[in-house]
């Protein structure tokens, strides 16, 4: 049997081979297995936005068209409501589709819807035209020129007169300024072509524009004034500008069995065509105060 001191060394040694120790089976540690992991629940509906974050969401193409919409519709809208004025309302509807030409007893029914007067219509006898013949003032208050009307269809500009004158629908006329009812004798300033056929060389001197001017004086008898109606020349001189003529004349006319009178002038005003443009206005008797526009209207009549 080896010495205590031997066997202390024979443990020590580095050589000596690990013993393996096994535990007494109470003292086991027993190592629970983690609880399998709980399903994780979906994610909540996002919550419901309001008007404001869902308009955030349209494109800005979107957003920049219905815009342009808007703006374009408000434009329309303050134009209607800016010019309603021009526009017949419903008491005034015949006048829209009451034609100049139908004078009772002065033209063919065919002529009604035309400017142009039917050649089956004998022709007005009218007095010699002067070749010069100043237009004097006439009785009556001027109405307050309110602008320029500018007849870009016929070429010719002239003023835009204010109350009682209103813009109305007057065909065959392209622009027309009326003062009450669609009535003959007719109250009215309007522009349009010269209504006959275009003469066959475009005229070129003051007796050419005296002529053709004579025919259109001719041609308002038939259309605004009652049937037997005849004229007196008033006045004879050349257009303020450009080339042209204007004639001014008083109507002797009879209307429910009472003689009457009228003062009227039409220009006929070279806009660089074969056919001139022409201007008409007519103020019966009935509206002689307002006579003085004639001479406003004859002073400022021009080509565009």
């Amino acid at each position: 049997m080896a010495d205590v001191g031997d066997q202390g060394n024979e443990h020590d040694s580095p050589t000596t081979p690990f013993r393996k120790i096994v535990l007494p089976a109470e003292e086991t540690v027993q190592i629970r297995r983690p609880p399998a992991p709980r399903p994780v629940p979906p994610p909540p509906p996002p919550p419901k936005r309001g008007l404001a974050a869902r308009i955030g969401d349209i494109p800005i193409r979107v957003v920049y068209l219905i815009g342009a919409i808007l703006a374009t519709v408000a434009a329309v809208l303050l134009i209607f409501t800016l010019f309603s004025g021009d526009v017949p309302g419903k008491d005034e509807q015949s006048a829209r589709v009451v034609p100049v030409a139908p004078v009772p007893g002065s033209v063919t029914p065919s002529a009604s819807a035309s400017a142009t007067p039917s050649p089956t219509v004998s022709e007005v006898a009218l007095p010699p035209v002067p070749k010069a013949k100043v237009f004097a003032d006439l009785p009556g208050t001027a109405s307050v020129v309110t602008g320029i009307i500018n007849d870009t269809k016929n070429g010719i500009s002239y003023p835009r007169l204010g109350d009682p004158w209103t813009a109305r629908s007057f065909p065959p006329f392209t622009v027309a300024q009326r003062v009450g009812k669609v009535a003959v004798p007719h109250t009215v300033i309007a522009s349009a072509m010269f209504p006959a056929e275009a003469p066959e060389t475009k005229p070129s001197t003051d007796a050419d524009y005296r002529e053709i001017a004579a025919r259109a004086a001719r041609w308002t008898l038939r259309s605004q004034y009652p049937a037997g109606a005849t004229l007196a020349w008033t006045g004879s001189q050349k257009v303020p500008v450009g080339k042209g003529w204007t004639l001014a004349y008083r109507v002797t006319y009879t209307l429910s069995g009472k003689r009457q009178s009228a003062q009227a002038l039409v220009s006929v005003v070279e806009v660089g065509k074969t056919k001139p443009a022409m201007l008409l206005a007519s103020i019966p008797q009935s509206g002689r105060s307002h006579w003085r526009d004639l001479n406003t209207l004859a002073t400022r009549v021009r080509p565009l």
